[in-house]
């Protein structure tokens, strides 16, 4: 119908509809997350193994990461705010930071609406705090190094040069493997229920 306003909400298998332009934090579940993140790929696909290398394997990896690279004892809701770092891509997909880039900043205020929402559903501050936040970024560059030399083809060399070698215990002997959408499913709710009840 002429003069209709396209759609822009998506339906989720939950039965929410989540608006992308004005995203309702009562429509947020966990579950839809956990489900859509577990079926978007990283690097577009390009990864070695029987299965692409989920988002929410990905995100496990992150929050890990991030414990060993923050103050202990770092608090659960901060582990938590790192696991959901990626949230937002359960409905608008993993693009690559050049594509972002290209897209400007529109695509990131469109982004950080959604992983609003996703923070006041799940009862962490809508903004996180810079600090924080900015050991997430390290936690996920590090995730990132793993994973273009372990999946995605890139050299040592060329992934120190993207995103820096990692440092932190354990470091040298971190390995990934991709798992099956069920199995990350899973293993996300798994933890994403642990770092809950200790909030």
């Amino acid at each position: 119908m002429s003069g209709t306003p396209p759609r822009a909400w998506q339906r989720m298998l939950s039965g929410r509809r989540l608006d992308l332009l004005d995203p309702s934090p009562m429509d947020v579940e966990i579950e839809d997350i956990a489900h859509g993140l577990a079926f978007v790929a990283r690097w577009n696909g390009q990864t070695r193994g029987e299965w692409p290398f989920s988002v929410a394997e990905h995100s496990l990896h992150v929050e890990e990461i991030f414990g060993r690279v923050s103050p202990d004892p770092c608090p659960a809701k901060w582990r938590l705010a790192a696991l959901l770092h990626d949230a937002p891509e359960y409905v608008i997909g993993d693009m690559i930071s050049p594509f972002k880039t290209a897209l400007g900043l529109d695509y990131r205020e469109f982004e950080d609406r959604l992983e609003r929402a996703v923070h006041v559903r799940f009862g962490l501050p809508a903004a996180t705090p810079k600090s924080v936040k900015a050991r997430i970024k390290r936690a996920d560059r590090a995730c990132a190094w793993f994973e273009a030399t372990q999946l995605a083809g890139f050299s040592e060399a060329e992934a120190d040069r993207f995103f820096g070698r990692p440092k932190f215990e354990g470091a040298a002997e971190w390995r990934i493997a991709p798992r099956s959408p069920a199995e990350a499913r899973a293993a996300f709710l798994e933890r994403f229920e642990a770092l809950l009840a200790q909030l």
